[in-house]
């Protein structure tokens, strides 16, 4: 599916163009941002890099890949990198995440950011199961996890290393049939 363009109330998640590559450094650059994801800061170069090989997979045919910028609507300023990706071992399956600008923390876009990837998957993607995995110390990740509709699996251990150590991460899911269900079906 080539270009996804899908709108919430206040957020937009639409295709990464070549332009965005200071935006995207603002979040994958920053030590604060990265201090729960699996990576330390970009470098200006890396997220060119990033940027790049996104804006190639997009036209990838199949695409297994959604790296997207996450937008304001009314600004239509980036301040999140969302991504979603098949799961060539499970059958009609995806991982998710994201991640925000500090300074859109804590006014509900990091949830209004995953409903919209449970969109794209479940209503555009036609997937079965969507699954997403969060540092243990990442509190708020769990809170909109949970409230986003997804339900916590488990932990896996040892899962990503990370300035020289092993971090566990702990799981959510939710499936089609949970998805439809809830309320933010009839919304998409």
């Amino acid at each position: 599916m080539y270009p996804v363009n899908r709108v919430s109330q206040r957020l937009a998640l639409r295709e990464l163009v070549h332009d965005d590559v200071d935006s995207v450094l603002a979040i994958y650059g920053s030590a604060e941002v990265t201090e729960h994801l699996s990576f330390t800061p970009r470098s200006r170069d890396e997220v060119g890099g990033i940027v790049t090989r996104s804006i190639a997979s997009a036209t990838a045919t199949p695409r297994d890949e959604y790296a997207l910028a996450v937008v304001q609507r009314d600004t239509n300023r980036l301040i999140g990198f969302a991504r979603l990706a098949t799961d060539p071992h499970q059958q009609r399956a995806a991982t998710i995440g994201f991640a925000l600008r500090t300074d859109a923390w804590g006014v509900g876009y990091g949830t209004e950011t995953v409903r919209l990837l449970l969109a794209l998957a479940f209503v555009d993607l036609g997937l079965h199961r969507i699954w997403a995995a969060r540092s243990p110390l990442n509190i708020a990740s769990d809170k909109t996890l949970i409230t986003a509709g997804l339900t916590e699996e488990g932990r896996i251990r040892g899962h990503v290393q990370k300035n020289g150590a092993w971090r566990d991460s702990i799981t959510y899911s939710i499936l089609s049939e949970e998805w439809e269900a809830g309320p933010f079906a009839r919304d998409a």
